[in-house]
């Protein structure tokens, strides 16, 4: 997990997250020569240059590590948007945005996944069932938000009306959020100065951006 206090991390997280990458890295390029049913753990760990019980270390199952980690939802960070005084959208960018950082983002490693996923629909649906379980954690982090907020509490709202409201700003915000992901894992130009200087975090702007731009007015 990347450092909440933005520090680089340290010379042991450097070599758990290559290790990591390696391992997954390793397991999609195998799968796509071989298929999911051709690759073992062994040979997953010899592509990697590990150990078998390094394999195990980082992964249950080579399945897995096809599938990769979802984000994860920092602690601090939940905390700080719970509390936060901040424009609800632009609050909610710094939250996916630490978040975001709790997994290797790789374009090279997600852009293999991704293949690797369309060509496995029961792995793409393991896929799908983890970033929904994100959602719904995030749902709650909104809903304990608008309950706090002096607006909220001042109307009468009552706990389901509060839920549903936080339902549909995660349902959203996701949206935004794979609408970013795309743009990023699609973008060709790798000189253009958003993608040098802030990859997906630019992307994450730009689709909260344009998220606000619309709800705000008529189209």
């Amino acid at each position: 997990m990347i450092d909440p206090t933005g520090a680089a991390p340290g010379l042991r997280e450097r070599k758990r997250l290559a290790t990591r990458r390696a391992i997954q890295v390793a397991v999609l390029e195998l799968v796509a020569d071989h298929g999911v049913d051709g690759v073992t753990v062994d040979m997953i760990s010899r592509r990697a240059d590990v150990s078998p019980r390094t394999f195990f270390n980082y992964f249950a199952s080579k399945e897995d590590a096809i599938v990769g980690d979802a984000p994860d939802l920092p602690m601090e960070a939940a905390d700080a948007f719970v509390v936060g005084q901040g424009p609800l959208l632009d609050d909610l960018l710094e939250l996916l945005d630490e978040s975001v950082q709790t997994v290797i983002v790789d374009r090279e490693l997600v852009r293999r996944r991704r293949l690797v996923l369309r060509a496995h629909p029961d792995l793409f649906a393991r896929r799908v069932a983890s970033m929904r379980e994100y959602e719904e954690g995030l749902s709650k982090i909104v809903e304990r938000r608008l309950a706090e907020a002096p607006a909220v509490a001042d109307s009468g709202d009552d706990e389901s009306s509060v839920a549903s409201r936080a339902h549909l700003v995660a349902l959203v915000v996701m949206a935004a959020l794979r609408h970013a992901w795309a743009e990023w894992l699609d973008d060709d130009d790798e000189h253009h100065a958003d993608v040098l200087r802030f990859g997906l975090r630019a992307r994450m702007e730009a689709s909260i951006g344009d998220l606000r731009r619309l709800v705000s007015r008529e189209v």
